[in-house]
């Protein structure tokens, strides 16, 4: 009997829990974007998410926690975003790596400007300290994604995904979907390195 009590009570423990931690997140997200990160303080989040120092540190170990937390679900969307692509295109029947990448790329870039000052937050250089290490390590497992679209392309990767990796700095700097189209367009025209040295036809 008594356990019938408590669940519902723990539930209700835990549902206050999320909702803090997700308040916490969001006043994090809009201090660090107004204030930037060396800036913020604990207390101005807190502040803005009507909550304690306290419940603070009960869900984070402190700022950079937050910030790394506000990155690692951005990116996590992100990923969702351009696995559905990747999806869509080989469900269409498009078995072209470079196609299938341009779909992905595109989903990834239409993220970018959904969020635009989140995705602007991680690429000022304006983070914790370290934060520099996680964008690469997680640029080379980006690498290591395209790896897999483009078998034994080695070069080929390294371009487009540089490219792609400029490409998302100018279009978040600027906001500009035109550029992301034109960017896309000139990526699409890339080929190994045998397909462009070699002789031409005709």
């Amino acid at each position: 009997m008594s356990s019938d009590v408590e669940r519902p009570v723990s539930a209700r423990i835990s549902e206050r829990g999320a909702a803090t931690r997700a308040a916490l997140l969001q006043a994090a997200r809009e201090v660090f974007v107004s204030k930037g990160f060396a800036e913020a303080g604990v207390t101005d989040v807190v502040g803005r998410a009507d909550a304690s120092v306290g419940s603070l540190y009960h869900h984070f170990s402190g700022k950079a926690d937050l910030y790394l937390t506000l990155f690692e679900e951005f990116q996590a969307k992100q990923g969702r975003r351009t696995k559905q692509a990747v999806r869509e295109a080989r469900a269409e029947g498009e078995s072209d790596p470079m196609r299938v990448f341009l779909r992905a790329a595109r989903a990834y870039l239409d993220g970018c400007l959904e969020e635009r000052e989140l995705a602007a937050l991680f690429l000022r250089g304006d983070g914790p300290p370290g934060f520099e290490v996680v964008m690469r390590d997680r640029l080379r497992k980006w690498a290591e994604l395209n790896a897999t679209l483009f078998e034994n392309e080695g070069a080929l990767v390294v371009v487009v995904t540089g490219a792609l990796a400029a490409a998302v700095n100018e279009v978040v700097r600027t906001g500009d979907p035109k550029l992301a189209d034109d960017v896309l367009a000139i990526i699409g025209q890339i080929r190994p390195a045998a397909s462009a040295t070699g002789p031409a036809s005709g």
